[in-house]
Formats: structure tokens, C-alpha cells, sequence
């Protein structure tokens, strides 16, 4: 009899090889397409959040350069977080590159739960997943991050969600076989 662990990598080597680009059948991924859809919804996420920032908070750039500072704090500790809210070429790179890793992950995640619905489905999960991620991100990561607090607001709240159904939309729509394939296969 296998112990936990024992059945746990055991069912790994089950799966068999991977193949460039996807994940064993068992677990129906395009990789690289959850990947870019992770990049692209968080592109989009930022481009929606900066949009409504400037329609109803009037807070423009101070609330960016804030927020810039609490997503950079996660790597480079609470001394970034103290006034001034102004530019800084180190914390916008580095809370840059936490933005997008979140977003990749987030986008691996959500590919994982849509790979098999179909694309209105799929964008509702989306919508959904965002919510989810509102509050794990907002209620569950102020436990170690307590600075997030501060971003609790139906701008980031709205930002989620869009950035759920960007990623869900993205992902179907590059994880589609090319048109050739689609024609060959009859699934036009």
C-alpha cells in the first residue's frame, strides 16, 4: 500500500510525457496559451483599472504610484510602502514583474477550470473566477500583506472581474486549433 505522497507521484508518472505546448489529457491545457492569456488579461486588467481611476476617483497618478508600491512590497519588503506615492523606476519594474507572475498564474489556474466549456460558459467562469480572486487577493493575502487593505474598492473589485473574463476569452480564443486544422477536422 503507497502512502500519500507514494500515490501522489504515482499518479504524476501515470500521466505520461508532456508535449510542447499542452499538459497530459487528463489535465486538457494549452499551456502556452494560458500563459498569454494571463499576460493579456493582465494588460487589460491594468488598462481597466487605470480607465475607471480616472473616471470616478480622480486620484490619478497617486493611486497608481500606491498601488505600484503595495504589489512591489511583496518582493522588496514594507520599506517601499511610506510616502511619497511618486515615481520610482525599481518599485514600478519590480511590482511590474509581481503583477504579470500573478497574472500568468492566475491565468494557468482559470485555463485549468474552462479547458472543457465553451466559450460563453467559459467567460461567466471567468467573471466568477474573478470575484474569487477579488477576494483571496483583497480578504485572504492582507493576513501576510496587511497594506492591501488600502485597495478595497469596487474600482479593484470591477478590475477582477474583468481580468477574469479577459483571461477566460484569451485562452479560448488561442487555444483554438489554427483554421486549417479546424477544416480538416470538420470543427469549422
Amino acid at each position: 500500500m503507497l502512502s500519500v505522497p507514494g500515490r501522489f507521484v504515482a499518479t504524476l508518472i501515470s500521466l505520461g510525457p508532456v508535449t510542447a505546448g499542452t499538459l497530459p489529457m487528463r489535465f486538457p491545457v494549452n499551456s502556452s496559451a494560458a500563459v498569454y492569456a494571463g499576460l493579456i488579461a493582465g494588460i487589460i486588467a491594468t488598462v481597466v483599472q487605470i480607465a475607471l481611476w480616472s473616471v470616478f476617483a480622480d486620484a490619478l497618478p497617486v493611486i497608481l504610484f500606491r498601488d505600484a508600491r503595495f504589489a512591489a512590497a511583496i518582493v522588496m519588503g514594507g520599506k517601499v510602502l511610506p510616502p511619497p506615492e511618486s515615481f520610482d523606476w525599481t518599485v514600478m519594474l519590480v511590482a511590474t514583474l509581481v503583477h504579470f507572475a500573478l497574472s500568468v498564474a492566475y491565468g494557468l489556474a482559470l485555463s485549468a477550470l474552462i479547458g472543457r466549456l465553451r466559450t460563453l460558459p467559459s467567460l461567466f467562469a471567468g467573471a466568477a473566477f474573478g470575484l474569487c480572486l477579488y477576494g483571496v487577493n483583497m480578504y485572504g493575502f492582507t493576513a501576510v500583506f496587511p497594506w492591501f487593505q488600502a485597495a478595497r474598492d469596487s474600482i479593484t473589485l470591477a478590475t477582477h472581474v474583468a481580468f477574469g473574463v479577459a483571461a477566460a476569452g484569451a485562452y479560448k480564443i488561442l487555444s483554438r486549433p489554427p483554421a486549417r486544422a479546424r477544416r480538416e477536422t470538420g470543427n469549422v
